[in-house]
């Protein structure tokens, strides 16, 4: 069927979103989709995003994550689905909540950085090995069982938050699957990458990362 189309008009200080559901996505090409999976023989990570069309069960992405798991393949999930608390279980390489998904989801509000450290524990307890907790314009954090870091944010008018958090995690994962150790530089290219797109209209261009990426702050949260 037809792709969707969202809409997000902006007045000036406030955004308006109104997202459509999509396609209806059939049985046949749900299997088809999971026998590409199967049959993807380089395949060492897969990154999961955005929310479910119709035709499509939540527990289609635990059919994903088994097949996952049965052939190696690291997973990565940016998701809103209630169903994200259960996939916890099978040991996602990364997952990238924010604020709002985190009260949803988990029922936790962060009200201080004591909350925002304990949730990331939490959610490793959980079974995520690496979260990735973006705040909007409060920064975002990082946990990779070991060390808690924080990112400043390049402060930018914003004109549609569409493509932003999905490029964020695109900037991160640009540096950290290369190297995981490189956390420092991986925060900072997701924060610049994330904050040039909240300022254009799409993706933009992607001119301004390289700059803002000199302005990000990265510092190491101490418990």
């Amino acid at each position: 069927e037809t792709t969707r189309i969202n809409i997000f008009l902006n007045d000036g200080e406030d955004e308006y979103k109104f997202v459509n559901s999509g396609s209806f996505v059939p049985e046949q090409c749900q299997q088809e989709l999971l026998r590409i999976v199967e049959d993807s023989d380089d395949m060492t990570v897969l990154s999961i995003s955005g929310s479910l069309p119709p035709g499509i069960d939540p527990d289609f992405y635990q059919e994903i994550m088994k097949l996952c798991e049965k052939k190696g393949v690291d997973v990565i999930l940016d998701i809103s689905a209630p169903k994200l608390k259960q996939l916890l279980a099978y040991g996602p390489l990364l997952i990238k909540p924010n604020d709002e998904e985190i009260e949803e989801i988990f029922g936790i509000r962060m009200n201080d950085e004591k909350d925002i450290v304990d949730t990331l524990h939490t959610l490793h307890e959980y079974g995520a090995r690496n979260i990735l907790l973006t705040l909007g314009n409060r920064g975002s954090y990082f946990y990779n069982g070991k060390k808690v870091y924080r990112a400043g944010t390049q402060q930018v008018k914003l004109l549609s938050s569409a493509c932003a958090g999905d490029a964020a995690l695109a900037g991160f994962m640009s540096v950290w699957l290369v190297d995981p150790n490189d956390i420092e530089r991986a925060l900072r290219r997701s924060a610049a990458t994330g904050a040039n797109v909240a300022e254009s209209c799409a993706l933009g261009d992607l001119a301004k990362v390289d700059d803002y990426y000199k302005n990000i702050k990265v510092n190491e949260v101490k418990k």
